[in-house]
């Protein structure tokens, strides 16, 4: 038998023991032993539920029981869970985890401290929610050199912007709607402002490089400013737009952002829409691939922390996790990166055309019918460096977005 404890009965914990209740027995034949929880930490009691029997409210029940083998930490926040986790690693107990916070910023130290006691911190549902990633990343495509890792990593901010483009509705309108069912906080300030987006590829940029990436040193834009006009225009172009998380290799650099993007038809990201998630990974050698899945919710984070929670109990005694050093690895500033980008402004092109291009170079204008007093243009490839000097010329201009590809 192979006892675990569950810190944390909210909407992943609860979910973590559904898992286990409804698939238990093909669970079991895949440990090839019985995975059996001993405790729930919560700080509430829930009388008529049938978990209430193993509910504790003392952690050191917890960390201080031989027979726990296994902790599920499912918190959320940086604290308490960062002293609760750590302190069940040095008691020599694996951990697996969905908390982003917590492995943004302290993955390599509690990585560390896993590998020196010959166990295993997992954290697959830190990411991508139900979509396997990090265990790719971990297993499948360790003889590849990642190049670069693009992708749509909020259910909240996609289904908003999937409902713009395709409704027509304006974003105030669309986050009351994501609030209503559910798929954004009343505080959507995590999702809509891409600090959820940002701790997640913080993570996967640390998982590739070998090296602690902060999320607080990536460059991070979200979709508050992305209007139903932007839209339009993205039509208009045969493109949409999409809230990208991006990590690419630059010789001995990481460039990793997260921002709004204009994508065309051909971008494999370009139909994934509504709160499905999907991460692009190019490896030197593999090549392209695509995983694709409900990047949120319940029972799909549940999902990829109880295969957590397997992959642990199948190697009760030896450490089978990738690790990052501690070390930071030094970000490509944002000004030396170069793409193309699409750029909305006052006035008429045959006016402002010439003055234009004697900045940004050629330009590409798209005119829409329905917006008489502006027009938008798509410049060349150049340095968001460059393009900031450019525009301090046009106080004019009303709004810009990136264009990959």
């Amino acid at each position: 038998m192979v006892n675990i404890a569950v810190l944390g009965y909210g909407t992943v914990g609860s979910g973590v023991i559904e898992v286990l209740n409804v698939n238990g027995e093909r669970i079991n034949q895949r440990v090839g032993d019985e995975i059996y929880v001993k405790y729930v930490l919560d700080l509430k009691d829930f009388p008529g539920d049938p978990i209430q029997e193993k509910i504790v409210h003392d952690f050191n029940l917890i960390v201080n029981d031989p027979e726990i083998q296994i902790v599920v930490e499912v918190m959320g926040g940086v604290e308490p869970a960062y002293t609760f986790v750590k302190r069940c690693l040095e008691a020599g107990k694996s951990v697996a985890t969905s908390n982003k916070a917590l492995v943004a910023k302290h993955g390599a130290e509690l990585l560390s401290i896993a590998r020196e006691r010959n166990i295993n911190f997992l954290f697959e549902a830190s990411v991508g929610g139900g979509i396997p990633i990090i265990r790719p990343l971990n297993s499948s495509m360790t003889a590849d050199e990642i190049e670069e890792i693009t992708g749509i990593l909020n259910g909240t901010t996609n289904y908003m912007l999937s409902k713009m483009f395709y409704e027509g509705a304006d974003y105030d309108e669309v986050l009351k709607e994501a609030q209503e069912k559910g798929y954004a906080e009343r505080n959507p300030e995590a999702d809509v402002e891409g600090y959820d987006a940002c701790r997640k590829i913080a993570i996967l940029s640390s998982l590739i490089s070998g090296h602690q990436v902060d999320f607080e040193d990536i460059y991070t834009e979200g979709i508050t400013e992305i209007s139903k006009q932007d839209m339009m225009y993205a039509k208009a172009m045969g493109m949409t737009i999409k809230l990208l998380a991006s990590s690419r290799r630059d010789a001995d650099h990481i460039h990793a952002i997260v921002a709004p993007y204009l994508l065309g038809k051909e971008h494999p990201l370009y139909n994934v829409n509504d709160v499905f998630n999907a991460i692009f990974v190019h490896g030197n050698v593999l090549g392209d691939a695509m995983f694709y899945g409900s990047g949120a919710g319940k029972l799909p984070t549940a999902s990829a922390v109880v295969a957590d929670i397997v992959d642990e109990a199948k190697h009760l005694n030896r450490n089978i996790m990738t690790m990052w050093k501690d070390e930071k690895i030094e970000l490509q500033p944002i000004a030396d990166t170069s793409k193309r980008f699409f750029v909305r402004i006052k006035g008429q092109p045959e006016a402002l055309k010439a003055h234009l291009e004697s900045k940004f170079g050629p330009v590409e204008v798209v005119q829409l019918e329905e917006l008489k007093d502006e027009f938008g243009f798509l410049t060349q490839v150049m340095t968001e460096g460059t393009f900031d000097e450019c525009v301090k010329e046009f106080p004019s201009i009303l709004h810009r977005i990136r264009v990959e590809g």
